[in-house]
């Protein structure tokens, strides 16, 4: 896996009050991971240092774009170093530091439709909605061409992928689940992180709905399977299962607030 950052410089990132790397160690994970079939490159992006994922196989020249995020420009002189075009953006959710790209990459590639859960799809016109009138620049996004929902499927780019409800951070959010791969890979967005979970405290946030959530479905794979997160680095199901504080193991270790 390939990490860029906006800056070139380490960072910590915190979500729900948890450090999930420290900044000396961004970008190196603690986990093994297997090989597999698909290549994904991380796009990192200041300030909110959200993963943008470039996923395609290497004997094709398209790809899908996973929530473009604050570097736009970075994301399109990768695609066109590696001669890929975009099949598809995929968004987890609409918030804002998961969407400020789709308007440059709509410039670049005008017939890249934009999928998105159908609960999040008000997010990508409303700037209260995505979260960014609350910094007092307000992004907005052209509007998605497809929306879904638990059980759509998605197959672009060579890669076929199942769509799972998986709310609490946001009321639309959804993961893909890429099934034909040895371990399967998830890509998650703002639900499960190494070491936490995604924030409950914005407005329609849900921290009980997005816990058994991740029990239900995401803890229901197998253990070796990959999750992508939005932010920080990658996690297996199984190490989650084991060591998260907030709907793992030792959840009940803690009190969550």
């Amino acid at each position: 896996m390939i990490i860029k950052t906006g800056n070139g410089k380490h960072w910590a990132i915190i979500s729900a009050g948890v450090i999930l790397e420290n900044p000396v160690q961004f970008g190196k994970s603690h986990l093994e991971r297997p090989r597999v079939s698909l290549s994904i490159e991380v796009i990192v992006s200041p300030p909110f240092m959200e993963n943008t994922l470039i996923v395609f196989r290497p004997d094709r020249n398209d790809c899908l774009v996973v929530d473009p995020g604050f570097q736009p420009q970075q994301i399109i002189d990768s695609l066109r170093r590696a001669n890929l075009t975009p099949a598809a953006l995929l968004l987890t959710h609409g918030h804002v530091d998961h969407i400020a790209g789709n308007a440059a990459l709509r410039r670049e590639w005008p017939d890249v439709p934009i999928l998105i859960g159908a609960r999040d799809a008000p997010c990508l016109a409303d700037p209260r909605a995505n979260l960014s009138g609350l910094g007092g620049v307000a992004v907005t996004s052209p509007p998605a061409d497809r929306l879904l929902a638990e059980p759509d499927k998605v197959d672009a780019a060579g890669i076929e992928l199942d769509v799972l409800d998986l709310p609490g951070h946001s009321p639309g959010h959804v993961v893909y689940l890429v099934r034909n791969e040895s371990p399967l890979i998830v890509l998650g967005g703002d639900v499960l992180f190494q070491g936490s979970i995604g924030r409950c405290d914005f407005p329609a946030g849900d921290q009980q709905q997005l816990v058994d959530g991740i029990r239900t479905k995401l803890f229901s794979l197998p253990d070796d399977t990959i999750i992508y997160p939005g932010h920080g680095e990658t996690t297996t199901v199984g190490h989650e299962k084991r060591t998260n504080p907030f709907c793992g193991e030792r959840a009940g270790l803690f009190e969550i607030e």
